[in-house]
Parts: structure tokens; sequence; C-alpha cells
């Protein structure tokens, strides 16, 4: 692809990709080898990894939909991801670049530097009982031991869990109820613009709430911002026990063993265990960032994700360093640390090839710095492409950006069920077709993506209908759901037998381009992150004063959706519906944390309920939408969406129904 780009300062360079070190094959020849010959097509790209035990099939499918790959292969994700480039010469090569704004802080960490700390910590772990299998929690914010807290337990053939550090007691209690950890490593606290957050104190709420109870606790205590105070018969300092542990060489362990569990919201409300096999991953890995991203182990990477979303997994973390990269952990906000200089600033400075956000922060640097005004000093020559996911892009941001940055603004898709990308514009393939518009591209090698009926039939060209996946998955996708194999079975393959059901609604066109629409359950999507209704729901209703509750998705300019309660108050209640809505407004932010973006409650007279007393939350969420066009005859009262549409017009959400 050739791209004339606008530069700071009005200048024009032509952009080619022969910084690319392999040859441009054809998307159409690769797919095409990807799904008619996939264990000949996933053996080659294996060779991109070291096995320390070559597998003897590369693909078992005889109890699909539980597929394995690389079978009876084995491995160490440490190992790939920074002990084979220190001893292939390259220790001296820095493998992670930390800038934190907030505390005027640049580190720059070796894959040397990298292999003794992590070696380190993973000696303690052993130390500590931690082996083979064991689960670990890590609840750490954006900062370096974070990533090495990952592969600490992975070199020992662990299996860790990455919470969001946003998250509040609760949350993490039934992660810790949930994956049982032997050993939980936190961070003493994480950093907002506006205010420091105690992770000690959610941590002690959520240990003594879970009747799983680990063993020790490892503290990372951040020095010069918050030293907590650790229980002396349970937590660990960090920096001191390290001191004097032995390091730990790397455990290989079979390819479809799990590398790590990722919870995930899903529509019962209950997180979702997403147990991802760490053979398969790292090749997919790999091949994503060289295949899609266009990238090579000279270049400097940044997402721009937290480690509790599985872009942190998978492009903060693994994919890059197994790659042999240079990638960034920036500890700031688009526009607040200190201005929105931020993102042009780190693109400058350590002169990035790559950059992966979502579309909020582009949205935030737009709605704050229309003009790129804060970006006119930076040199941003050193980027090749910008690649947006995890929620809708609209077509003026897309623009925005691309007119900011000067590269091309790449739409893909993918979920935290396949840990990497469904579609996308490759920027390593010759693409039979240019990306132009809010497709969210071609599927990617391996993904053969179909559009489906109700019925189950083949849509046509243009048709909306759900976007599956025909098995087998390709390497790298979920195996199972943790501790709920039924579930895995029930959620992702039961409406649509011999397909992975995406629960994402969308349609191809002529050219074989996938476009998004919705998704099709019950899960709100604020800035990429998936939040579950029900989980809001349940927090909501245990209000003393709410007898019946709804939480639906409205539109936000700048997180594309944000969740909105409407309430049904107790007949009894002495409270008026406004102290209520407050009340409501704080639970959940006690209950989930700041990342819901939940700030709009509002009493309503009545639902619309189906005569099996279904809550029809879907044409609601139309109606926010002006979409409701016509009330179903199911409604056992329809008069009910008056008093919500008024509702709705006070927040500016609808017109008003026809």
């Amino acid at each position: 692809m050739l791209s004339t780009r606008k530069h700071r300062g009005d200048k024009k360079k032509k952009i080619s990709r022969t910084s690319i070190p392999f040859p441009l094959a054809s998307y159409e020849t690769v797919f095409a080898d990807s799904i008619q010959h996939p264990e000949r097509f996933w053996a080659k790209i294996a060779q991109n990894i070291t096995w320390s035990k070559s597998w003897k099939r590369v693909l078992d499918n005889t109890y699909e939909p539980f597929t394995k790959w690389f079978l009876g292969g084995e491995l160490n994700a440490c190992y790939n991801a920074v002990d084979r480039h220190v001893e292939a010469g390259k220790g001296g090569k820095v493998a992670l670049i930390y800038d934190s704004p907030l505390l005027g802080i640049v580190r720059k960490i070796t894959y040397f530097e990298l292999q003794e700390k992590v070696s380190k910590l993973a000696g303690l772990l052993q130390r500590l009982g931690v082996s083979k299998g064991d689960k670990v929690i890590i609840y750490m914010p954006l900062i370096p031991e974070t990533i090495m807290a990952m592969l600490a337990v992975a070199r020992i053939g662990a299996v860790h869990s990455v919470v969001f550090g946003g998250f509040a007691a609760s949350e993490l209690c039934q992660r810790i109820q949930h994956a049982e950890p032997k050993v939980i490593i936190a961070a003493s606290c994480g950093i907002e613009p506006s205010r420091v957050v105690n992770y000690i104190t959610e941590l002690n709420e959520a240990i003594s709430l879970s009747l799983h109870k680990p063993s020790k606790c490892i503290i990372y205590q951040r020095k010069g911002v918050d030293i907590a105070e650790l229980d002396p018969s349970r937590d660990m300092d960090w920096e001191e026990s390290i001191k004097n542990a032995e390091s730990a060489p790397c455990i290989p362990v079979e390819a479809n063993d799990p590398l790590y569990i990722l919870y995930t919201s899903g529509t019962t409300g209950e997180p979702k265990g997403i147990i991802r096999p760490i053979g398969g991953y790292l090749c997919t890995l790999i091949y994503n960032l060289k295949t899609l991203y266009g990238m090579n182990p000279e270049d400097v990477w940044w997402a721009t994700s937290d480690f509790g979303w599985v872009v942190g997994h998978s492009f903060m973390c693994y994919g890059p360093l197994c790659l042999g990269m240079t990638t960034i952990v920036y500890e700031g906000k688009p526009t607040t640390t200190p201005d929105p200089s931020s993102y042009y600033r780190i693109i400058s400075d350590y002169k990035v090839n790559g950059v992966f956000t979502v579309p909020t922060a582009m949205r935030l640097l737009k709605q704050t710095d229309p003009d790129g005004k804060y970006g006119t000093e930076y040199d941003l020559s050193s980027l090749r492409q910008i690649w947006l996911a995890g929620e809708h892009l609209d077509l003026n941001t897309k623009l925005w950006t691309e007119r900011m940055f000067g590269v091309p603004v790449i739409n893909h898709w993918w979920q935290t069920e396949t840990g990497s990308a469904i579609s996308g514009m490759c920027a390593g393939l010759k693409n039979p077709c240019s990306d132009t518009d809010l497709t969210v591209g071609l599927p990617f090698p391996g993904y053969n993506v179909k559009i489906l009926r109700k019925d189950g039939t083949e849509a046509d060209v243009n048709e909306l209908g759900r976007i599956v996946v025909k098995l087998p998955l390709p390497p790298g996708t979920l195996s199972t759901l943790y501790r709920a194999e039924e579930r895995f079975i029930k959620t992702y393959f039961a409406k649509f037998p011999g397909y992975y059901d995406t629960m994402d609604a969308g349609y191809v066109d002529k050219d074989g381009l996938i476009y998004v629409t919705a998704r099709a359950d019950d899960v709100i999507n604020v800035a990429g992150h998936r939040l579950s209704t029900l989980a809001l729901e349940n927090i909501v209703l245990s209000h003393p004063d709410v007898s019946m509750a709804c939480v639906i998705s409205v539109p936000d300019e700048i997180k594309s959706e944000v969740p909105m309660c409407l309430f049904v108050m107790k007949d009894d209640s002495e409270l008026s519906d406004y102290i209520v809505a407050k009340d409501l407004v704080n639970m959940v932010r006690d209950n989930m944390g700041p990342v819901a973006a939940f700030r709009m409650a509002a009493a309503v007279r009545g639902l619309p309920l189906t005569r099996s007393g279904k809550i029809c939350r879907k044409s609601i969420s139309d109606l926010a939408r002006n979409k409701l066009k016509k009330i179903s005859g199911t409604v056992v009262d329809p008069t009910v969406y008056k008093d919500i549409e008024e509702v709705l017009k006070k927040y500016g959400f609808c017109n008003g129904l026809d």
C-alpha cells in the first residue's frame, strides 16, 4: 500500500513498505492456504517460536470444539519472550520503555535486565510453593513490573490471571474465589490524574470476602507514591523478598496447557474465565504482528491498553516480546497527562512505528484539541499506521485521526475469546482491495468467517446476520472456559453447530469485506471494556427501595456507548427517586469501579415486560437511539414507553415515538 502522508510543518513523504523484511505475498493465496491446508500452514508459522520438544500432530480435532493444536509439543512462554533473545546476543536491546508523565519517570529495560528480574521473581514464587499449573492472580497498574509478574508466572509453568486494577473489591473477590490462586501479586497503588488509588485496601477487602484465601501476597511498593501497610502474616515486599531469591529456569509445558485465565463479562452476570493455550497463542501473536500489523523485530510498538484486558496480554506483553520488539508501557491519559500532546510526544520521543489504540482515545483528542495544535512541534515521521479496535469507529473520527497523524488509520476486529484479530487489512500482505471506509477488513488467515441467518442458512452479500466462524478455530483462540466446559459449548457453539458464534451482528460486501454493526447479546462495550448489563442490574437491585431495574446502553460521543439505568421504585419507599438514583450511581462505582462509566439512573413508573416476564431491553435501547419503530405485541403494558420516552428526552437521547 502506497500512501502520501502529511507531516508536521506540511512536509510530504511517500511511504512504502520496504521496511518490512519479508516479501508481500498475496492475501488471497495465503488465506486460501490457511483454510484448505491448515496443518501445513500453521506448521510453517510455528517455526517462528522456539520449542523444547516438537509436536506429534499439528491439529487434533477429535473432540470438536475442544480443538488441540501442536499436540505433544512443549515450550515456555517466558523463554520465547525473553531468554531466547538474550541467548541470541540481543540482551542489550531495549525490551520495555516505561513512560509515566504523572511521575515524570522514563525507564528503559533491556532484555537482559528483564531476564534477571523475571527469573528472580519466578524463584520467589517457587519458594512459596507455586508450581506448574498453579494459579496466580495479578492485580497491578500500567507499570513494567506487571509484565515481569506475568512472565515470572509463565516461567515456572504456572497460570496467571490478571485483574484490571480499576476493579473494586467485589469484582476482585469473585475472581479470587473462582481461580483459587495460591499467591496474589499486587502493587501498592495505581495513579490517576487526580488521585492515587489504594490497591491494598481493595485487595484486603476482597480477600476478607472470599472463601478462598491465598497463602501469600507479594506486594510491589511504589516508593515515592504510596507505601502500603502490609500484613506480616501474609504479605511480602517484592523488592526485599527477591534479593535472596534464586533465579528459576524456564519450565516447558505442553502446547495446549493454559498460559492464563482472563475473565470477561458474560450475559449471565458471572465472569467467564477464558483459557488461553500457550503454543498456538505465541505462534499466532508473532504472525499477527508480522502479517496484519506489518511489524518486525527492529520496530517500536505501542499498544495503549491495560494489562487487565486481552490487548494488554497479546500486544503489550507476549506478542511484541516474542517477536523481539521494543514495547511501550505508558501510564497516562490521552488528554490530561498533562495535556493533549501526550500521544504525539510518545510517538516522537521513541520513534514509534505502529500504534494500537481505541477510537475513544481519538475522540477525546478530537474533542479537546480539534485542530491538533498540541502536536505541531512533534516529528511523527517514524509512524506507519494507527490501528483501532475494541468498539465502534465512526467515519469522522477515522478521517480526523488520519489528518492529524498523517498515516492510514486501520479498523480491525477481534475479541477476548480469539486473543488476536479475526479480521483486518493486512499490512504485511498484498490486499485485493483498499481500506477506504468503516469496514473491519477481510478475514484474517485461519478465520473462515460466515454470515448466518437465524435459521442457520448462509446470508447473501450485504445481508445482515450473525457473524460466525466455521470450525475449527485457528491456533491461539480460547480452548475452553475455566471450570465451565458445558457453558463453553452452550455459549459459543450451541446456536450454530459447527461454527463459533461471535455474538456480533454484521454483513459481508461483494469484496468480502466484513462490517460489524452491533453486539447480539446483552453486553455493553464502554470504550472497549465489555460490561454485563445483568451484573450492573444485580448491584442496582440490591438497593432496598428498587423493585425493578433495567440497564441499557445509550450513545456517548466519547466512549461510543455507556450504561443507563431505568428503575422502578417500591411503593412503600420513603426516599425520593432523586436520592435513590444518586445511591445507585455510588453503589455501582463502589462495587464495579469507575470503569463502568455509570452516571445515569432515572426512575420510571414501569418497564416493558413480555407475558413471560422478560424486560424488553433492546426496545428501550433502540428508543434511546430513535430506532424503535414498532412496539412488540408481546408487551403487556405498552403505555410504559411514554414515560420512558420522557425520561430519555431529558437526557437528550430520544426524539419521540412515531
